[in-house]
């Protein structure tokens, strides 16, 4: 039986075994798997109807049409029998923004594959115990902690591994243990301080990255460390998280996204501005742009309340 990549229907109950089979893999299917339930012959015939096609000497998608990112993941993983890793595995757990135009999987440094499989990277390691594997994983993944170390060790540059790590603790895939156990036990990880850095600022309260960038502006020009995600309650008894709160001097700091200029979260902005200068303390609000583009300006205006408030440099 053939399928078109458009088609999902669970088989019923009673279908072929191979059905099942090809329904969880996205109808990608190992030449081994293949072999277990009909002939070369019956194969290769398969193949040449052009009911199924054939990206690897050692793999088949059972299906006609183009091939997608479902397929190409599964691809990956039974080619190199390796499970999906870093980038590839965050995002099947679920991780948002960070999806990449090729697959990564993970085997051990000792492994061969030949060639590699196509839009496929293949990462090699010292150390991969079962215990960092999703075996029951569509396909198989990598935990999200040691993919979440591997990301940013294996991510184009410093910013990106830095933003890796904040979006994963912002969209709660990792808590901080379970990443600093993995780089515990692995040796040689790349940019391992870096992470380390970047993952006690996000267990800190910096989860996103532009709070991660506003902390390290602040000890890069020797301004006091903030609170980060502080709560507190408004005229209403209702619960306000602070981005950055200099609690000594009063001084609240807010970085706004683009979701802050939609009309109903420019209006509840706008009354916790009004309801903190009420109270008598300062609020400064700067925008992601500007943290990235102009960040003379946000520490120039940032040290000046915070004087205006009473600190001193030491």
């Amino acid at each position: 039986m053939g399928w078109t990549s458009v088609e999902r229907d669970p088989p019923s109950h009673d279908a072929d075994p191979l059905d099942h089979l090809l329904f969880r893999q996205h109808h990608v299917i190992s030449r081994r798997q293949a072999l277990r339930v009909m002939s070369h012959n019956a194969l290769r015939h398969r193949v040449t109807s052009g009911r199924w096609q054939q990206p690897m000497r050692s793999v088949y998608v059972a299906m006609t049409g183009p091939i997608a990112l479902p397929q190409r993941r599964w691809i990956g993983v039974l080619a190199s029998r390796g499970p999906l890793a870093a980038f590839s595995a965050l995002e099947v757990l679920g991780l948002k923004g960070y999806g990449k135009p090729y697959t990564e999987v993970l085997i051990t440094a000792n492994r061969r594959v030949r060639p590699a499989p196509p839009e496929t990277v293949i990462r090699r390691t010292a150390s991969l115990p079962v215990t960092d594997v999703l075996v029951d994983g569509l396909p198989p993944v990598m935990v999200a902690a040691r993919s979440l170390v591997d990301a940013a060790q294996w991510a184009r540059d410093d910013a990106e591994a830095t933003a890796v790590v904040a979006a994963a603790f912002q969209q709660r895939l990792v808590v901080g243990d379970e990443v600093l156990a993995v780089l515990a036990r692995l040796q040689g990880v790349r940019r391992e301080a870096l992470i380390r850095q970047a993952v006690e600022d996000a267990r800190g309260g910096s989860h996103s990255i532009s709070e991660v960038q506003f902390l390290q502006l602040c000890r890069r020009n020797g301004l006091p460390d903030p609170s980060r995600q502080v709560v507190r309650r408004d005229s209403r008894g209702r619960k306000r998280y602070r981005d950055a709160l200099f609690e000594e001097w009063g001084v609240h700091v807010e970085i706004d996204g683009a979701q802050h200029m939609e009309v109903r979260a420019w209006s509840a902005d706008m009354a916790q501005h009004n309801e903190i200068a009420i109270s008598g303390e300062r609020l400064l609000r700067f925008t992601a742009w500007q943290l990235r583009r102009d960040p003379a300006t946000v520490v120039r205006q940032l040290r000046a309340a915070l004087v205006a408030a009473g600190w001193r440099p030491s």
